[in-house]
């Protein structure tokens, strides 16, 4: 969360014209709820949805129940939001494939046992590097959203992030890792493909540079949607019919629903606001 700004800053000002918007705190607070409500919602169905896109999601739904359509930065939503939607799975899948396959073929000779050995300690590393990027992403646009508020409240003077945000950001998203999401380690560890640690640290390890990448151009994607395509790539990698595509495909039709359902919750949620006189 320390490392840098650029999503923050996507977040703060790439997806609304924050001028637009500035002394409605309640557009902040509907998005959140948008989002809180969709989490909610896949988390108790185990489905790894993207927490990401709930919140981008729910910032629009909120904006565009407050001010409509020209309170959105459609250019920057396309290419910073819509186009790395698309391509960072895609990513996230040919670079889990192609490590896996390159592993492989480089401990062809090894012993299956001695190689898992192995790497249950390699993926210490890689579970720190996959860590560390999911901070610069994920800590990163709930810092915007923080920033956003403020700004928007009359807070701070312009869009630059406080440390004390930085350092929030960088604690509760280390707690929420910690003590939540059981049902969707478990999807991610068994029913998308069996893993074990070789095919752990190819996943990790491919994520995180693919997420890495993504985080110094400012493009909020989702570690979710990543680190799931790359499973569906190393799985792929020993044989198509290793990987249960009905649980991937359970995951795929959450991924396009969470921004239009975050969005849709986040407006009524405004509207509410509006009714009970909290929106000024």
């Amino acid at each position: 969360a320390l490392i840098g700004t650029h999503v923050a800053q996507t977040i703060g000002s790439g997806i609304v014209h924050a001028d637009m918007i500035q002394g409605c705190q309640a557009l902040t607070l509907a998005g959140l709820c948008g989002a809180i409500v969709w989490n909610l919602v896949t988390w108790y169905l185990g489905l790894p949805s993207s927490s990401s896109h709930a919140l981008i999601g729910g910032l629009i739904g909120a904006t565009l129940a407050y001010r409509g359509l020209e309170a959105l930065n459609f250019s920057s939503i396309f290419r910073k939001v819509m186009v790395p939607l698309v391509l960072s799975p895609l990513g996230g899948f040919l670079a889990g494939y192609l490590a896996m396959v390159a592993l492989s073929w480089l401990f062809r000779s090894a012993h299956p046992h001695r190689v898992n050995q192995a790497f249950r300690k390699l993926q210490i590393l890689s579970s720190a590097f996959m860590a560390t990027s999911h901070g610069t992403n994920d800590a990163q646009k709930t810092m915007g959203i923080i920033t956003l508020a403020l700004f928007i409240g009359h807070r701070i003077p312009d869009l630059t992030v406080p440390l004390w945000v930085r350092l929030a950001c960088a604690l509760v998203m280390a707690m929420g890792t910690a003590i939540g999401g059981w049902k969707i380690i478990k999807t991610m560890g068994h029913k998308i493909f069996k893993l074990e640690a070789v095919h752990g640290f190819s996943a990790e390890t491919s994520a995180a540079g693919v997420i890495s990448l993504a985080s110094s151009f400012g493009a909020p994607i989702s570690t979710t949607h990543v680190i799931s395509a790359a499973i569906l790539g190393v799985g792929s990698s020993k044989r198509l019919s290793a990987v249960r595509w009905g649980i991937a495909g359970q995951m795929a039709t959450a991924w396009l629903m969470t921004i239009p359902a975050a969005a849709a919750v986040a407006a009524v949620c405004f509207e509410f606001l509006r009714f009970v006189g909290l929106v000024k």
